[in-house]
């Protein structure tokens, strides 16, 4: 499986989220009418829009990106490393101009790979910079191109073997492969928390780069290469 894949064109990535304010009532009234009406079908009979707020962050049109990190496949003494770089902060627009102005050094033919990236990552990428006004990089773009000739690899889809129903967490994947993973990440839903409440970007970072590595060992399984050793895996500034 994936025998053929050159791993020097595929950059992993991974992307945190959170709503857009921290609190419902922050939100503008016309927005709080908006979200009211776009959830009503998803909240349970007796759950408000306000209390069903903290999973704005997932929905591009009320959250915003916190933390892009990525990878990138080296390859050197029959090993593969994994260089680990992300970009973060308060400000949206900035971590979307850096990470489309590193897009644009790269070639063309540059795969990019996620965990539920289809699903998720790459339209919520893409929504985020339409929004902030920002130009979509080629890698992203799939308007008017053909399924073969988007570069975009999903480790859940692969994972799926053509099953359209099935959804298979990255932690739940990196288990049955026998791929370590750290105990001390924080969870998904937890995101929103640690960064309106505790304010500890830091940790968000550090849990995106985790999942961006775990990703990376999956694609190497995947591959029926070896998976990185610690000293092989360099986190950038």
């Amino acid at each position: 499986m994936l025998k053929a894949l050159d791993l020097s064109q595929v950059m992993i990535i991974d992307i945190e989220t959170v709503p857009q304010y921290q609190s419902f009532k922050d939100v503008p009234l016309h927005f709080q009418e908006l979200w009211e009406h776009k959830t009503q079908y998803q909240r349970k009979p007796d759950q408000s829009a306000e209390e069903f707020y903290e999973r704005a962050g997932i929905m591009a049109e009320f959250g915003k990106i916190i933390c892009i990190s990525l990878g990138i496949f080296t390859y050197q003494n029959k090993r593969y490393s994994l260089r680990v770089k992300s970009f973060f902060g308060d400000d949206e627009k900035e971590i979307l101009q850096q990470f489309s102005a590193l897009l644009k050094k790269q070639v063309p033919t540059l795969m990019l790979c996620a965990h539920n990236g289809k699903e998720f990552d790459y339209p919520y990428i893409c929504r985020r910079l339409l929004i902030n006004e920002i130009e979509i990089p080629f890698q992203l773009q799939i308007s008017g191109k053909k399924p073969w000739e988007i570069n975009h690899l999903d480790t859940m889809e692969l994972w799926k073997f053509g099953d359209y129903k099935h959804y298979t967490s990255l932690n739940l994947l990196a288990a049955i492969l026998n791929i370590p993973t750290p105990k001390d990440d924080i969870e998904g839903h937890q995101v929103r928390q640690v960064y309106y409440e505790e304010k500890n970007l830091d940790r968000i970072v550090t849990y995106c780069q985790k999942d961006v590595i775990t990703t990376a060992q999956i694609l190497l399984k995947f591959k029926g290469a070896d998976i990185f050793s610690p000293n092989n895996i360099i986190i950038l500034p």
